[in-house]
């Protein structure tokens, strides 16, 4: 293990591709400690990522019920992925998490993203996803400060002393 006051960590580039409550949180609980322990923080949305900055989706996303073999049903025993397809199942299983959350006072994803900007790191949305999904710039929160190609993110990422992490 590399002594940690040999080499600092001075900035982290995290990249979020998925659009699940677990993957967007996993990045904007990231994002928020860097800034927190005055760490350079740049997070980078792409594709499916995007729906956590996109205005009309980003306060309404779920838990992946299908495939997922870390779900667990109350009293720990493993969720079904059958039970996943049926009808409202994603729906009540993401309102729990989301109940869970807000029971440790875990904010939304909005002012998740309002906390992190407010503490000098930036969000910013891939250009080859949002074309493809056709979304501009006003399509997106305010917290978004470009859309930009993954070349012009990772020339932000330069520099010695930073960590790229992909959720």
């Amino acid at each position: 293990m590399e002594n940690k006051e040999e080499f600092p960590l001075k900035k982290v580039c995290i990249i979020c591709a998925k659009g699940t409550i677990e993957d967007v949180y996993a990045t904007l609980v990231m994002a928020n400690g860097a800034v927190m322990e005055g760490i350079e923080a740049k997070v980078f949305f792409t594709f499916f990522g995007l729906d956590a900055i996109t205005k009309n989706r980003m306060n309404k996303i779920h838990t992946g019920t299908i495939g997922n073999p870390a779900m667990r049903m109350p009293g720990g025993l493993p969720f079904p992925s059958l039970l996943g397809i049926l009808p409202g199942v994603e729906l009540g299983v993401s309102a729990m998490m989301k109940s869970q959350m807000a029971k440790l006072d875990i904010p939304p994803v909005d002012e998740f993203l309002e906390m992190i900007v407010a503490g000098g790191g930036e969000i910013y949305a891939c250009k080859l996803a949002a074309d493809m999904f056709k979304l501009k710039k006003e399509d997106f929160c305010e917290h978004v400060s470009a859309i930009i190609t993954v070349g012009d993110f990772y020339a932000m990422a330069g520099g010695q002393g930073t960590q790229i992490i992909f959720t």
